[in-house]
């Protein structure tokens, strides 16, 4: 993970622990994705958004895909680093590159994109990224803005 421009990349700390992992004692692969959810929430606490107050503002935000790449295992009591970094800002969504690895070594375990849309509470519709939240991932570094219209 570098910093870009001075900006200091986003990592969010984890530990697995013994309900993470399969019978074989690594991280079942789908809990990978959840460590990662839970970087792009704190990501976004983190920028002053919490996702309880957005949702009660009708906004939510919904995955439109996903791609894991899967490295090397994570075991039991681990500390891992899972960082959340805005790779495109859209109109309506946000797309996500994100890494989680392993802190004692650094070494990479599992990365990641992410479509996230954002969507009306009431009907799940897509709609704009408020102006507060646009501006506090446009001032990130790598959060390019995609053509009008996406």
């Amino acid at each position: 993970m570098h910093a870009q421009n001075g900006v200091q990349p986003f990592a969010h700390p984890c530990r697995v622990y013994y309900e993470d992992t399969d019978a074989g004692g690594i991280v079942y692969y789908v809990n990978y994705l959840k460590f990662m959810e839970r970087a792009r929430t704190e990501r976004l606490r983190d920028l002053g958004f919490a996702q309880s107050t957005l949702a009660g503002e009708g906004l939510l935000f919904v995955v439109h895909s996903s791609e894991a790449r899967y490295h090397a295992p994570a075991r039991l009591d681990d500390e891992l680093r899972v960082s959340a970094e805005v790779m495109q800002l859209n109109r309506a969504s946000l797309r996500f590159r994100q890494q989680v690895r392993r802190a004692t070594d650094d070494a990479l375990l599992c990365e990641g994109q992410f479509l996230v849309a954002c969507v009306r509470a009431d009907n799940l519709k897509p709609r704009a990224l408020p102006e507060a939240l646009r501006a506090a991932f446009a001032g990130l570094s790598g959060a390019g803005t995609a053509k009008a219209g996406e």
